[in-house]
């Protein structure tokens, strides 16, 4: 039998949990000793970047793959899977992680963002979340083992990482378990807006499921990377066709 929390979206696999059932199953990644755990975080555009790359397996690799965007939910109503639960943004995830951190010790460390940034980002978290212990920082631009042995000396138990879509999931890929880290999260462009270097969608956005056109506005030089929706909508729908023509012939 079919798992009711699985939801699949051109060959990338979907966790269709709300955010409550997520930070519980964060929270008993952090309770496991001897593993370290990753949670992605797909929106619609790595599902097509994944698509075209035939890097599904990448995505695929985390133990937790939260659904991040309408574009993706929209894509779950396409293909009769829908995800009821909603979408559980990274950005969001990440701050309710951070209350967990403070809450119960764990030691956390930002990975990503340009020079300045995480460091910003550690300040503004620890003022707002009281306990948090951010325990180190660092750039994007780094070495890579470099940066998973600066993780593992930190004694990280969490880390952000946000190096921006693909890059962020082969680095924990192929470095998560070198740093020493319970639970790793792919988080993006998290670590501009805990820093106040970038600012989320108004909470008409929001509502009006238009984050994505906020972030254009505020950023035009995402326009190309914009293309890949539609591009991402046309694919669900052939999908979603083949599917259907596979039911019918019983298959």
């Amino acid at each position: 039998m079919a798992d009711r929390n699985t939801v699949w979206i051109l060959g990338v696999r979907f966790d269709a949990i709300g955010m409550e059932e997520a930070l519980l199953r964060a929270g008993r990644f952090l309770e496991t000793d001897g593993q370290t755990f990753r949670v992605h975080t797909p929106n619609a555009e790595m599902v097509e970047m994944a698509y075209e790359r035939h890097k599904q397996d990448l995505l695929n690799s985390a133990q937790l793959n939260l659904p991040d965007g309408v574009g993706v939910l929209k894509a779950s109503r396409i293909l009769d899977t829908p995800i009821t639960t909603g979408k559980v943004a990274g950005v969001e995830f990440g701050e309710r992680l951070m209350k967990l951190c403070a809450e119960k010790g764990y030691r956390l460390f930002f990975y990503g963002a340009r020079p300045g940034v995480a460091r910003e980002a550690q300040t503004r978290m620890e003022a707002k979340y009281p306990g948090l212990c951010v325990c180190g920082t660092l750039d994007g631009y780094g070495d890579p083992a470099a940066a998973a042995q600066t993780i593992r000396k930190a004694k990280a138990e969490v880390v952000f990482v946000c190096l921006g879509m693909g890059t962020q999931e082969s680095w924990m890929q192929t470095y998560g378990k070198i740093s020493g880290a319970k639970l790793l999260a792919g988080l993006g462009g998290s670590l501009d807006v805990y820093a106040g270097a970038a600012r989320r969608a108004p909470k008409l956005f929001l509502k009006l499921s238009l984050e994505w056109l906020w972030r254009l506005l505020c950023q035009p030089s995402r326009f190309k990377r914009m293309l890949k929706l539609p591009k991402f909508l046309h694919h669900v729908k052939q999908e979603a066709k083949a599917r259907r023509k596979k039911t019918r012939a019983g298959i």
